[in-house]
């Protein structure tokens, strides 16, 4: 993808330790895909053609149940390779990709990832790498679905989207893109009810602030308190 600077791709996990040259020929293999917030880049079940790398926005990996409840897996930030089907051997695709803001994505053809493996080995171990991190992610989501309370659920997520550990004590810290308590229900296998209910509780206690499709994070240490309390003796 002539345009894209390559110094800038190398930092993205999916590139690191590729060799420039390499980086190149597989940037030049790649096309760009604006997505409309709220658009699908792929739904559950169709056949996976493409593999993607998000360069702008965010995101949500859903996956529908049987019986037609949405839960959403994960979040994909910029910079992360998703839609990598092809990698595992699967002919489709597993959860459905949609926007939560306004994104721009790189793209590759499924049948293009054979030569660039071939190309630049380290793309696939990478990508496992990747795939595996995301695999420890999901059995830690089920952990806490499984035996967390909701409180604890909510305030697990919102300290991880909002990447609390970066930012200065006492600092306020917002999602960085426009999020629905739906959203938060649907990541914490939870309720719409539930969800309101415990950020309506938190905003007059003061631990966050709301608005449309909007929440800020204005105490992540009660947050903290409450993701992790301190063992009873």
């Amino acid at each position: 993808m002539p345009g894209l600077d390559v110094s800038l791709a190398s930092d993205f996990p999916i590139f690191r330790d590729i060799a420039e040259e390499d980086l190149r020929t597989i940037l030049n293999a790649a096309r760009t895909r604006r997505i409309e917030r709220k658009a699908a880049v792929f739904e559950q079940g169709q056949t996976a053609t493409e593999f993607f790398v998000l360069l702008n926005g965010h995101l949500k990996i859903a996956q529908t149940t049987p019986d037609g409840r949405q839960i959403i897996v994960r979040i994909v930030e910029p910079g992360e390779l998703y839609g990598v089907a092809v990698a595992l051997g699967r002919p489709d695709y597993p959860a459905t990709a949609i926007a939560m803001e306004e994104s721009l994505t790189l793209f590759w053809p499924s049948s293009a990832w054979a030569g660039l493996v071939e190309r630049a080995p380290q793309l696939a171990v990478n990508a496992l790498h990747t795939i595996g991190q995301r695999v420890q992610e999901a059995h830690t989501h089920i952990r806490e679905i499984s035996t967390e309370e909701v409180e604890r659920r909510v305030a697990h997520l919102l300290l991880r989207i909002v990447k609390v550990s970066r930012r200065q004590p006492g600092e306020v810290a917002d999602v960085a893109f426009p999020i629905t308590r739906q959203d938060v229900a649907e990541m914490t296998g939870t309720t719409l009810y539930t969800v309101s209910r415990v950020l309506s509780a938190w905003e007059k206690q003061g631990l966050v602030g709301g608005g449309r499709e909007r929440i800020t994070v204005k105490d992540p240490a009660r947050l903290k308190e409450i993701a992790e309390p301190a063992p009873s003796k």
